[in-house]
Parts: C-alpha cells; sequence; structure tokens
C-alpha cells in the first residue's frame, strides 16, 4: 500500500543550528526516513509546523528553512516534498519569500499558521498575500498555532487549544469572504480540521440564524467545509473520521502523521490501523487524494 504523508514536521540541518525553542525542535530528516521505512511510508512533506525562532529576524530565518528544504528534496525527490515557511504578518516580506520559495526553489506548498502575532488568517491585512496564493492556485497547509491570550494559562495549550485555533481560522477565512475571493487555493487543515468536524452543523445552523454576521459570505458554511482537505494527523480515530465525512467527502481526506509527535501502534508496520474502517476506499487517503495537493511528489513516488 502507497502512503504519502502530508503532515511531518522536519528542521533541515542549517535551521536546526539556528533554532531557539522551549519544546525539544523534532528529530533530525534521516531518523524520519528510518521511521518511514519502518512503517511503510513511501513520501513525506515536509514542513516546520509552527513559527520560526532563532537569533536572526524571521525573513532570515524563512530564507535557512527553505533553502534547506530544498537541498533536502533535490536529494530524495521521490521521498520527500517541502513546504516553504514564510515571515507574516509582513506581507510584504511574506511575498517576497514565496516567490524564492516557489519559483526558484520549486518547493510544493506553503505552511500557514492559524494565526500570526495575533493575526489570523482571513484578515483584511492578509488579504494581498492570499491574493498571490489565489494567483498561483497554491497548495497551503493549515496548522494551529498558540492564540495570543489562553483563558487558563497554567493549561497545557496543545492538549486542546490546537484544535480550537485551527476551528477559529477555518471559520474566520469563511466568514470574511476569503474563501470566497480566493477558491483556487487548496487549503490542508491539520488534524481532520480540529474541532470542526463536531461543531460544523451547528456553526451552519447558526450563521443562517444570523444573517448580519454572513454578509461577506456567499454561501453557507457547510459549502466552505466541504471545499477544504484535512489530514489525518494525531486524528484517525473512529469517531473522528465519522464525523468528517460527515462534512466532506473523503476524497478530502488525506494521510498525516504528525511526525514526531504520532502515537504508534505495539506491532505491525500500519501506523494508523483505524483507516482501515475505510475499506476499499483507504488507499485514496493512503496516497490517491494527495495527487491533487502535491502532484509533484505524487508522480515521482508512482515513477519510483
Amino acid at each position: 500500500m502507497t502512503r504519502i504523508d502530508l503532515h511531518c514536521h522536519v528542521f533541515p540541518p542549517a535551521y536546526r543550528e539556528l533554532v531557539v525553542t522551549e519544546l525539544r525542535p523534532p528529530p533530525p530528516y534521516t531518523d524520519l526516513l528510518a521511521h518511514m521505512d519502518a512503517w511503510e511510508v513511501d513520501a513525506a512533506v515536509l514542513s516546520s509546523g509552527g513559527p520560526l525562532h532563532g537569533p536572526r529576524p524571521l525573513p532570515e530565518l524563512a530564507r535557512v528553512i527553505n533553502d534547506g528544504y530544498a537541498e533536502l528534496v533535490r536529494e530524495r525527490p521521490a521521498r520527500f516534498g517541502a513546504l516553504a515557511s514564510v515571515p507574516l504578518p509582513d506581507v510584504d516580506a511574506a511575498l517576497a519569500e514565496l516567490e524564492h520559495a516557489l519559483d526558484t526553489l520549486g518547493l510544493d506548498g506553503v505552511l500557514l499558521l492559524s494565526n500570526y502575532e495575533g493575526v489570523y488568517l482571513g484578515d483584511p491585512r492578509l488579504d494581498p498575500f492570499f491574493d498571490e496564493l489565489e494567483r498561483r492556485r497554491a497548495y497551503c497547509f493549515v496548522h494551529p498555532d498558540f492564540p495570543p491570550a489562553w483563558p487558563l494559562p497554567d493549561h497545557p495549550g496543545r492538549w486542546y487549544e490546537f484544535p480550537f485555533e485551527t476551528t477559529r481560522a477555518l471559520v474566520n477565512v469563511a466568514l470574511n469572504g476569503t474563501l470566497d475571493r480566493c477558491p483556487s487555493v487548496r487549503l490542508q487543515w491539520a488534524h481532520l480540521g480540529g474541532t470542526v468536524p463536531f461543531v460544523a452543523h451547528r456553526i451552519h445552523n447558526q450563521s443562517w440564524a444570523m444573517p448580519h454576521e454572513r454578509t461577506r459570505m456567499r454561501h453557507g458554511m457547510d459549502h466552505y467545509f466541504a471545499r477544504q482537505w484535512y489530514d489525518t494527523g494525531l486524528s484517525a480515530y473512529h469517531g473522528n473520521l465519522i464525523a468528517t465525512l460527515g462534512i466532506a467527502p473523503i476524497e478530502r481526506i488525506v494521510f498525516g502523521t504528525d511526525w514526531p509527535y504520532i502515537p504508534l501502534p505495539e506491532h505491525g508496520t500500519d501506523p494508523q490501523p483505524e483507516l482501515s474502517l475505510l475499506g476499499h476506499a483507504r488507499p485514496k487517503v493512503d496516497s490517491e487524494n494527495a495527487q491533487a495537493l502535491v502532484p509533484r511528489l505524487y508522480e515521482s513516488v508512482a515513477a519510483a
């Protein structure tokens, strides 16, 4: 069975030397390759998964990590894809790095975070950047970051704030008209969309009950939810999968592990055995649906 992992965190060597973070950085990419071989993952799309930290300005850090990703992809084009980090909320700097990453380096897409210093996706201040993504029909992987303020600051925010953040960002890009203005941007939302599958119908119904709140939307929220892609990272469980299939077709679900944070079974070589509930449709999730997001990598895997 072919597997293409669309949610995987690796820092290239040059960036690992600069990174400053309270959390341990992901293991080196050589550890990832060993994991992929052990768990029969054919290819992985690399991204930082969070904001960049280091002793240089953000545009310089983005350049270091993106150049490093490009080198890893050149070395193993059938095993790795990579997503560019951009120094938002500085739109001008982000546009410059987007051009370098996609046109010069040939990276497969863009990593977006749910918010940048409190500026959420869908904020009008980011409109010029999204307009360029639309012009390019870009593939973007949206990963949550911490919210600008925590109601319970002593709680471990990664446990539940990350899923809430994904929901905030997805609702905001619909509510503020970004998804209508930029329909060709292909957005993949981490962790099966956070809490979206579980509250989608409430959000849709409430939006119709509050027409003054949806004046910038051309459709109901269910329309926007059905158009997104959702990955299985840290979410490949029966209830999560069933809920996601209730808001989007199976063609919009893709395989992701969230390596190195993935919980693995004790035995076997299947990293997400609960995907077996999909039956004969499972290959769509494991690899086939990735063709719409990372066609270069998909074709490289098929050729290999």
